[in-house]
């Protein structure tokens, strides 16, 4: 199958998996979401679930966490790991953002990119999720399928997020970083991956991923 073969194969199978897509991270405006997405780097969208009502509690505006200190953000969001750097990201960008934009989060890429901690991938869902601005932000599960289905060389996360924004319609984007990420937890892990459940990457996927595949299957019969 071609690439140009492979796009609306991809784009269909998703649509029709998940039609209704549900956003991984809870959060009630672009503030919240800013604070999850930074939190949730390296750890898990459920652990951050269970932390992130603690945070909010507390504080759910910039305008209510710099009043906590450093310290104490840390010790609640301590469980979603690197907790240090975190913590100080979130006190950082809420100053920022109550002394230079009235405590309201920017739509613009650009200015997110230049709070602490926030990098391209966080701006991203943040305008995608928040804002409905077209991007495709790229995680681990959205670059694994990617190189799966023969779609990027898999180098880089950069090439990746170039190559899927080149392939899929502009208007789709949105939609379809998520469905990949629900995909790639349900159907196509990094561990304990089915083939036989993987629809899309056993319809179109790289030879030579599917040849890996099997030997590794044939070795551990």
């Amino acid at each position: 199958m071609t690439i140009k073969e492979k796009v609306p194969f991809v784009i269909n199978t998703l649509k029709e998996l998940y039609p209704t897509i549900p956003i991984p991270l809870d959060h009630k405006d672009p503030y919240t979401l800013l604070i999850a997405v930074l939190m949730s780097a390296q750890s898990t969208d459920v652990r951050v679930n269970q932390i992130t009502p603690l945070l909010f509690k507390r504080a759910d505006n910039p305008y209510d966490m710099i009043k906590l200190s450093i310290e104490e953000i840390r010790e609640i969001i301590k469980p979603v790991g690197l907790s240090p750097m975190k913590a100080k990201g979130i006190f950082g960008l809420s100053k920022m953002l109550v002394e230079n934009h009235n405590g309201i989060v920017p739509q613009e890429m650009e200015l997110l990119e230049t709070f602490p901690a926030v990098g391209h991938k966080t701006a991203s869902v943040v305008v995608s999720q928040a804002f409905g601005i077209p991007a495709f932000p790229v995680d681990t599960h959205i670059h694994r399928l990617m190189y799966r289905w023969g779609l990027t060389n898999g180098k880089n996360v950069v090439q990746t997020e170039k190559d899927a924004k080149r392939l899929f319609p502009k208007e789709l984007w949105n939609d379809l970083h998520l469905q990949i990420i629900w995909y790639g937890r349900e159907y196509s892990p990094a561990r304990g991956w089915n083939l036989e459940k993987d629809i899309i990457t056993k319809t179109i996927g790289r030879k030579t991923v599917l040849n890996e595949y099997s030997k590794t299957k044939k070795a551990r019969k």
